[in-house]
């Protein structure tokens, strides 16, 4: 009997098996895809799932990886936007998969970018870096960031130009959209820099920050912990240093249990 309920468990935990849909490459070093999403599968935007491939071999154990669900949680499919790792263990794999592949997917979505994580405010940042845009993906597109924000501001920092191209595309079909456009026209703000090519904002999240362009080309007041609060997503090193701007701002850091005035993502994928 107890071996039967073992087994029930295993069953009921194990990943699922999700058809791809589509894959995009953007660069050598990034794509994006969508698969299937299992029936019930509910999840909040900005919250990520594990990710990953069957093992080569027999008996080989499932290559699981953490990711950013980039689609909203009205999407009927789902999307993530990866880097590519030529000797990754997972994405030296994942960044060859085509349409009508099999992927594995967790079934216990989780994650602090979230709404819970956050307490009312007014102006909604998201600070990325790379593919730290991923969650925020999710939460621009979701109805229920615009019921709770007045003003969405999307910041995103890449190393090239070609690299902003997803979150660029995104941000304006949203814009163009035939019912999303008109929620997000006026309250969705983008704002992108690159870091190591000619381009017309150059320079880390940071330095805009310090310096207050940011807010100057947003034509925002500074970060103010009674009405502003900020999600950010990317490197180690941008973390860090953006998490130090926001407690030096006034603002407290949150989580689900914790409700707070900004929220960082530590979960990568490799």
């Amino acid at each position: 009997m107890n071996l039967n309920v073992d087994l029930k468990a295993r069953s009921s935990s194990a990943p699922t098996e999700e058809k791809v849909l589509s894959v995009t490459h953007w660069t050598d070093f990034l794509f994006s895809f969508r698969i299937t999403r299992p029936q019930g599968f509910r999840f909040r935007s900005g919250e990520f799932v594990m990710l990953g491939l069957a093992g080569e071999g027999e008996n080989a154990k499932p290559l699981m990886r953490a990711y950013s669900i980039a689609s909203p949680n009205w999407d009927e499919e789902m999307e993530f936007f990866s880097i590519k790792v030529p000797d990754g263990p997972l994405t030296s794999r994942l960044q060859k998969i085509q349409p009508g592949d099999t992927v594995l997917l967790g079934r216990k979505p989780v994650g602090t970018l979230v709404m819970d994580a956050l307490k009312p405010g007014r102006n909604l940042y998201l600070f990325s870096t790379g593919t730290g845009f991923a969650p925020f993906a999710s939460v621009i597109r979701d109805p229920e960031t615009y019921e709770k924000f007045e003003k969405v501001i999307v910041t995103h920092t890449c190393r090239e130009v070609a690299e902003l191209d997803y979150g660029k595309n995104l941000v304006r079909e949203l814009q163009e959209h035939e019912y999303l456009g008109e929620m997000v026209e006026g309250r969705l703000f983008y704002f992108d820099s690159v870091t190591r090519e000619t381009y017309s904002r150059m320079g880390r999240i940071t330095s805009f920050i310090q310096s207050g362009d940011l807010y100057k080309e947003l034509g925002l007041p500074q970060l103010d912990p009674a009405i502003d609060r900020a999600m950010i997503c990317g490197s180690m090193d941008m973390l860090k240093d953006t998490k130090a701007l926001m407690e030096a701002a006034g603002l407290e850091e949150g989580s689900n249990a914790s409700p707070g005035e900004f929220v960082v993502e530590r979960a990568f994928v490799g």
